[in-house]
């Protein structure tokens, strides 16, 4: 059984591999002379006065370092970055910013207040690229209210990502208390002539929930944000400045699609669901399983996708007799914090099948493809049969860590923590099961 955990792991580097960030930009765009092809559309550079770059998220340097060797050397740009982690090269006419997350910091509010200054001086020759990735909701932020300080921030940040809701609930929240998200980027931007490359950690169909939607339109409302606290019970939980806020009726209404803002604007999808998929598909392949995809659970419950997704794997076995079988799925599942562990969504869902996986042939693997599971040092974990009888003879107790939301200390001690670093990407959450026939 070790073997497949070994699989398990050899799959998922080889997909991070395949998605590597400026590859796929040299793959997918194309300079010819000064005409920019992407997304169906071209850009003329040489109309443009001015033109800048908005880089944030967590692949933020890897999309800046592939848009500039894409660009002619006649295009000179001014920039922002603002991502968790610093350059590796410093780039001229680039100010960066080392951001927080999961939870803004002073940095985070800093980056915002200069992408907002910079994109003040926009008319209509001005180009902007907006080059998004995940893990932008935190690392640039600013409130809408300026009675609100930082503290106040962090506290709804740290309540929404708690609370147990669906992204796309936490950040309908987000997206109306905040002067960045929601279409307010390219409100901000004037008459500019906007183009945001995602690689994008959401659904397809879903591009205003990638770092809140800062520069396309938003089809949530204020009556969505009350129904939100009141499902989730977060008035208890949000700050009392925020609130009042709410309460007397001064949260505006974000940007919709019939706002001018949005008239010369572009959404060029760099990577997607589909580019995590293939990879990972056809790797399976070639080391002998039968693969299927499934995304069915994503923003489901931890337990829930585990039964759901064991299922589905025995299904596949029962299917293909004598055959290896893989089951691929993404997207993100919801795992409440309901301790003080150390661990995340992804080693969660892993020991939620320690137990239901012991004694038998299988392997199970999720893990994040930007390296960071929660509070973790880790990308995420695996098991496999053998998982629950080595625990338990360290004296571990896989619902206990469960209950105190600490899974990453549970696969430390197993050995099994997937531990990558930073990967500079935040494509989605990557699943492999595996059975032996």
């Amino acid at each position: 059984m070790a073997e497949l955990k070994q699989l398990a792991r050899q799959i998922f580097q080889e997909t991070l591999a395949a998605i590597d960030i400026p590859s796929t930009m040299r793959r997918k765009l194309r300079c010819e002379g000064m005409l920019l092809h992407g997304g169906g559309a071209k850009i003329d550079l040489s109309v443009f006065g001015r033109v800048y770059i908005i880089a944030i998220g967590k692949a933020a340097h890897a999309m800046l370092e592939g848009l500039r060797d894409l660009l002619p050397s006649a295009v000179t740009f001014e920039g922002i970055v603002s991502a968790p982690t610093p350059p590796r090269k410093v780039m001229r006419d680039v100010t960066y910013f080392v951001a927080g997350h999961p939870v803004p910091n002073e940095q985070s509010w800093e980056a915002a207040v200069a992408i907002l200054e910079l994109l003040g001086r926009c008319d209509e020759h001005t180009l902007v690229f907006f080059l998004l990735s995940g893990g932008g909701s935190a690392l640039v932020e600013l409130p809408l209210d300026w009675g609100q300080a930082l503290e106040d921030v962090q506290e709804v940040n740290r309540a929404l990502v708690s609370c147990g809701a669906p992204i796309d609930a936490i950040n309908t929240v987000r997206k109306h208390i905040s002067a960045i998200k929601g279409g307010r980027l390219a409100k901000a931007s004037g008459r500019a002539t906007k183009v945001t490359m995602a690689v994008t950690d959401v659904p397809l169909g879903k591009e205003s929930a990638l770092a809140s939607g800062p520069t396309v339109p938003d089809p949530t409302t204020i009556s969505d944000v009350r129904h939100v606290v009141a499902k989730y019970s977060l008035r208890a939980k949000l700050p009392a400045a925020l609130l009042r806020w709410i309460d007397e009726g001064k949260m505006p209404e974000t940007s919709k699609a019939d706002d001018g803002a949005f008239l010369d604007a572009h959404f060029w999808l760099l990577l997607g669901m589909d580019d995590l998929f293939h990879p990972a598909h056809r790797l399976a392949a070639a080391a002998g399983c039968v693969p299927c995809c499934d995304n069915t659970t994503d923003d489901w419950q931890v337990e829930k996708a585990a039964r759901y997704l064991l299922q589905q794997l025995e299904d596949l076995r029962k299917a293909n007799p004598g055959r290896r079988v893989a089951m691929i799925a993404d997207g993100e599942v919801s795992s409440p914090v309901a301790g003080d562990g150390v661990g995340g969504r992804n080693s969660a869902f892993v020991l939620a099948c320690v137990e239901k996986i012991a004694g038998r042939r299988i392997a199970v693997l999720s893990a994040g493809t930007d390296g960071i599971d929660g509070n973790s040092p880790a990308a995420g974990g695996v098991a496999d049969g053998q998982s629950l009888a080595r625990a338990r003879a360290l004296g571990l107790d896989p619902g206990e860590a469960f209950r105190r939301s600490d899974a990453y200390s549970f696969f430390a001690r197993l050995d099994d923590a997937i531990v990558t670093g930073p990967m500079g990407n935040n494509l989605r959450d990557l699943r492999i099961l595996i059975a032996e026939p």
